[in-house]
This record gives structure tokens, C-alpha cells and sequence, in this order.
């Protein structure tokens, strides 16, 4: 059966899905195989849940005239979003970048709302499955595609590009993320600038913040809308950026007060504005959208325990955002000012040198209490009154029993794997 024919039986299907337990009547299941399990062994309970048809790759679990057996789910996932997202010839936004990617995602997509029927990539579904999902869950009511690429290795954005086919392309940042994959920091920005790659080889646009050397360096010769602060040239001029704690921010005509916290996440909120710009969504609708946006999803959430003010930014971390999110925080006019911060993961061998990194930055400030918790912090331990060391969240956890959070102002943050979130329960 060729890409066309499947195509035309997932047109006759309610949704696409790759788990079991998320089985909705009349759709249709790829068995992808994990490095645990092979999904093979769920196409009769799919069927059985609903599913109008399974695409297979192993012919032991064929069933009957609902079941597609190809020579691999995974590469029939991508080649039938790539066919789907050419059948219906929507403009694309595409993003990706170090830091940021799914804030960004999330506002460009209020933004475009007020205008357009638009659909984004769900929470972080951003890789070779997350990619080809979104894709499949647009339809031919779907006016604008927001796709958010995530990376850790060269030539994997070179590869979602090709299946998405991106018409308009912004990249957050450049940043020290996931450098065991990419060898370093020139590996990140050469990994990420292939989207940059794709859009000037297929005369696309790219959005460009000129406040960031990288961008202007690596998107020359591409058609751009621009953003810069108090740069009459670009796009999209800003005058002004706060933050105290939340980002506030004042353009020629309109300004925007947000309930985003720091002002690594200003940037965010301008190319959202710049997109919005672009498609000539009307200035009260950008503002509109972006004071009703709220963070969830422990990203850079401001809430209220007891006495105590939390900024909780415990969905990932690495030395970039991790480094902006120490200087935003120390900046702000506060007192009794708390740190809660874990191990960055997923740095190589410069694992190490990074933690030392943050824990000399931190030595040489007075003005917060620090609790640093897991390994690579602990390696790195120095005598410092305010600077504490825990090994393990455990550890920590202990600590807490026995200490008192009264009217402070408390930076949670760390990688995903250190759910530092649960530190929550401790403070009362």
C-alpha cells in the first residue's frame, strides 16, 4: 500500500494516535516501537478499543482488512505527515532554539488566534514522533500550523524541516542545551541554523531578533521581519522592556503587561508580537492575547504560599537559562530572597565545568540564601555561608523538615529529572 492510499484511510479516521490508552473511537494506531516494547503487540487491543485501522511493521500481529502492514511504522508516521502537510498547503510557522520554544509556541498561538483557526504542537511533542503528530492533527479548517522542533543532535532539524516544510521559521536562541549531543556550543548554533538552511534554500521567511549577534549572522540573505529595541529599522521597534518580576514592555504604538516572569522571557513575548505583526492581527488583539496568557506547567509560574512568593521554573533547565533566570532574580527589588535550584542534565563532559560555572557566579553574591541540590552541584561544593549543598532531593527533603520559609521570595529551577517542584510541599 503506497503513502496515498494511507492517507486516504487516515482522512477516514477521527484522529491519529500512537498510544492505546489514548484510543478514541474511529481512529487510526501506529505501532511504534519503543526501546522497551514493540507496540506490534497492542494492534488487536486498538481495534477493539475503537481504532478503524493499525499500521504494523510486524506481520505475526496482522489481523485482518483493518490492519496496514509496512516496513516500519515510525518512517510511515513521517512519510503520511509529510504527504498530509502537503494536502493541505497551509502556512506553517516553525520554531526552535535553545531556550524558551514552547513559551514562544504558546503565545505565537494566542496571537494568531485572534485572527486565524490555528493549531500548535501540544506541551513538547517537538521531536521525529511530536513533529509528525502535529502535523497530523491539522486538518483543512486548520488556517495557520505552529510547529515547535526540538533537537539534541545534529541534523535533526534539518530532518523535522523536511517533513514540516516550514514557511516561516524563528529561532529562540542559541544556548548551552543539550551539548553532550550537539559537541558543544558551535555544534548547538550550527544544529539549530538548519532551519535557517532550509528557509533560504526554499525562499521562505525567517523572523530575526536583532539583539542577538547570532541571529543577524546566520539569517543574512534570508527574507526577514525583524524586532530590536529602539532599532527604527527593524519590523517591529520596542522602546522599553521591565521586569519586576513581571515583563512589561512598551512598542511605537500600544505596550503589554504580562504575567510572565524575567526578562529572558521579553523575547518571547516580541517575536509572538513580531508574528502577530506580520499577519496584521490587530495591535489591541496581540495585547489582549498576551496579558491573558498565564504559564502553567512549572514554567516560570509565580504563585503564593503562605507568606512566601514562589517563581517556579522547574520544567527544564540548562547553564543559559539557568545563568538569566539567577541574574533576573537577583535584579528584582526583593527581600529574603531564596534560591532553589538542581543539577542540569544532559551536558557531557562539560558537566562539570558548568555546575563550577553557576557556584562561583553564586559565591560572589550575598544577596540570596542558595540550596543547591544533586551531584554535579555537590562536586563543586565551596565555603560559603550563604551557598548549601545536598546530594540527593532526599537529602534536601530532610533539611527542609526542619527549617522555616517565612516572607521570602523563592527562584525554584532545574531539569526536568530533579522535579524540584517537590519542594513545594515543604513550604508552607
Amino acid at each position: 500500500m503506497n503513502i496515498q492510499d494511507i492517507h486516504n484511510l487516515f482522512l477516514q479516521c477521527s484522529s491519529l494516535s500512537i498510544d492505546t490508552r489514548k484510543i478514541e473511537k474511529n481512529s487510526m494506531f501506529f505501532a511504534i516501537k519503543g526501546e522497551n516494547f514493540d507496540a506490534n503487540t497492542f494492534a488487536k487491543e486498538a481495534l477493539d478499543l475503537g481504532a478503524l485501522f493499525v499500521v504494523i511493521d510486524n506481520k505475526s500481529y496482522y489481523i485482518d482488512e483493518r490492519t496496514i502492514l509496512v516496513e516500519n511504522s515510525l518512517q510511515t508516521l513521517q512519510e503520511l505527515a509529510k504527504f498530509h502537510r502537503s494536502y493541505l498547503g497551509l502556512p506553517i510557522v516553525a520554531l526552535t532554539g535553545s531556550n524558551g520554544k514552547t513559551t514562544t509556541k504558546e503565545l505565537i498561538n494566542v496571537v494568531l488566534s485572534k485572527k486565524f483557526k490555528t493549531k500548535a504542537t501540544i506541551g513538547n511533542l517537538n521531536n521525529h514522533i511530536g513533529v509528525p503528530l502535529t502535523l497530523l492533527s491539522f486538518t483543512k479548517e486548520t488556517e495557520i500550523g505552529i510547529v515547535e522542533m526540538g533537537a539534541n543532535h545534529q541534523k535533526e532539524i534539518e530532518f523535522l524541516c523536511e517533513i514540516a516544510q516550514p514557511d516561516f521559521g524563528y529561532i529562540t536562541n542559541f544556548g548551552k542545551a543539550h551539548l553532550e549531543g550537539f559537541g558543544g556550543v558551535e555544534g548547538v548554533i550550527s544544529g539549530k541554523s538548519e532551519m535557517y538552511k532550509y528557509l533560504a534554500a526554499n525562499q521562505k521567511t525567517v523572523f530575526v531578533n536583532l539583539e542577538d549577534p547570532i541571529q543577524i549572522e546566520k539569517s543574512k540573505g534570508i527574507k526577514s521581519f525583524t524586532f530590536g529595541v529602539k532599532k527604527q529599522s527593524a519590523d517591529l521597534n520596542i522602546q522599553e522592556i521591565t521586569a519586576n518580576p513581571f515583563v512589561a514592555i512598551s512598542y511605537d504604538n500600544f505596550s503589554i503587561e504580562s504575567h510572565l516572569i524575567g526578562l529572558y522571557n521579553a523575547n518571547n513575548i516580541n517575536a509572538a508580537v513580531s508574528i502577530g505583526s506580520y499577519f496584521k492581527v490587530n495591535e489591541s488583539d496581540i495585547k489582549s492575547a498576551i496579558e491573558n496568557y498565564i504559564p502553567a506547567n512549572n514554567r516560570s509560574q509565580m504563585m503564593q504560599k503562605g507568606s512566601n512568593e514562589i517563581i517556579l521554573d522547574a520544567y527544564n533547565a540548562n547553564p543559559s537559562s539557568m545563568a538569566v533566570a539567577i541574574s533576573n532574580f537577583l535584579q528584582l527589588h526583593k527581600n529574603n530572597k531564596i534560591m532553589i535550584l538542581g543539577d542540569m542534565f544532559e551536558l557531557g563532559d562539560e558537566s562539570l565545568y558548568e555546575h563550577k560555572v553557576i557556584v562561583d557566579s553564586l559565591a560572589d553574591q550575598e544577596q540570596a540564601l542558595c540550596f543547591l541540590i544533586g551531584k554535579s552541584f555537590y562536586v563543586n561544593q565551596v565555603e560559603k555561608e550563604n551557598i548549601k549543598f545536598f546530594e540527593t532531593f532526599e537529602t534536601f527533603a530532610d533539611f527542609l523538615k526542619n527549617f522555616k520559609f517565612d516572607s521570602n521570595t523563592i527562584l525554584i529551577k532545574g531539569s526536568r529529572g530533579m522535579a524540584l517542584e517537590r519542594a513545594l510541599e515543604y513550604i508552607s
